[in-house]
């Protein structure tokens, strides 16, 4: 295990919340006048994946170096491992029978945990090759299970295991009816964080090593196809963009961070940004951490938890995930 450093956090006196930015009117509908940015947990080496169980009233997140998926629990507030060793996974998310469904680096693959902790592998080869390290996940109404697969989790040996890619980076969907695997693009550099709008109609996926500058894409959903290729938004500096999740208005919340070129300041930019369905910025949640993933969750879906460098922050909003 790779256990992270304790990052010091202090929660705001103010009301309302100084550390979330309106950057058009509009943004302040978005939040809550006397709702305040609260740590949750610290001492992770990259955390990753966050995942809401509503019916446990817990949360999960990915430790991904760390090699284990701990659980916070909304009722005691305490942090315990759910899953260690993890295989490194990175995304999670449920299916529509409630189960978790995980990438993970260090195998390659999807994996479903059954209602009785057996591990059914969703996907690990297509066409015969094997995958690269499967980063992020969403399932649709219908069953289907989208995932991205960059190389990231077989760079080296810290979230993951050293290895050749045998495909291109890839978005692939997974048939709910036959478990048929198929790609459906192969033509980003680093596809990373995707979620569908709430129609189902539009889906996002980040491009986490477009030049020059990081985007996200927008494409309509065709039953089983990708068509109408767009530009949603695009950092237009040295912002990276990773998770992203969408509220039930359509606007999307996106993960953001410093993308590590020499000189980026991540001032400014460490934490979450929404944007509305247009791409116009509506707020920016600052952190004291990069922002890798989030999710919405708690009993009334409208708490904002965001898997941030080596903690777990958590904001109630004023609109609620999309369904």
């Amino acid at each position: 295990m790779h256990p992270g450093p304790v990052i010091p956090f202090e929660p705001s006196a103010r009301m309302p919340e100084p550390r979330v930015e309106i950057l058009d009117p509009r943004g302040a509908a978005l939040r809550l006048f006397s709702a305040t940015v609260v740590q949750l947990a610290s001492g992770m080496s990259w955390a990753e994946g966050p995942v809401w169980f509503g019916d446990g009233r817990y949360l999960l997140v990915s430790d991904i170096p760390g090699n284990r998926i701990l659980r916070w629990d909304e009722c005691s507030g305490a942090v315990s491992v759910f899953r260690q060793p993890s295989n490194h996974a990175n995304g999670h998310a449920r299916d529509r029978q409630g189960r978790l469904i995980s990438c993970e680096h260090l195998t390659r693959r999807v994996t479903r945990t059954e209602h009785d902790g057996a591990i059914t592998v969703l996907a690990e080869r297509c066409e015969g090759r094997r995958l690269n390290s499967p980063n992020d996940i969403v399932c649709q109404r219908n069953g289907a299970v989208w995932f991205t697969d960059p190389t990231f989790g077989i760079h080296g040996w810290w979230e993951g295991e050293m290895a050749e890619p045998e495909r291109p980076h890839g978005v692939y969907r997974i048939d709910p009816d036959s478990g048929e695997l198929q790609c459906l693009l192969d033509d980003l550099a680093g596809p990373n964080g995707l979620a569908f709008s709430p129609d189902e109609r539009v889906l996002y996926v980040v491009e986490s090593r477009a030049r020059p500058h990081r985007v996200i894409w927008a494409y309509d959903v065709a039953g089983e196809r990708l068509a109408n290729k767009r530009l949603y938004v695009s950092a237009n500096g040295p912002g990276a963009y990773d998770g992203i999740a969408v509220d039930e208005l359509g606007n999307v919340w996106c993960g953001l961070g410093s993308d590590g070129s020499p000189g980026a300041d991540p001032a400014g930019l460490d934490g979450v940004r929404a944007y509305d369905p247009q791409g116009v910025p509506l707020l920016h949640v600052h952190l004291p951490e990069r922002c890798a993933n989030l999710c919405f969750g708690g009993p009334r879906h409208n708490r904002l938890f965001m898997a941030a460098g080596h903690s777990l922050y958590a904001l109630h909003v004023a609109v609620r995930g999309a369904a």
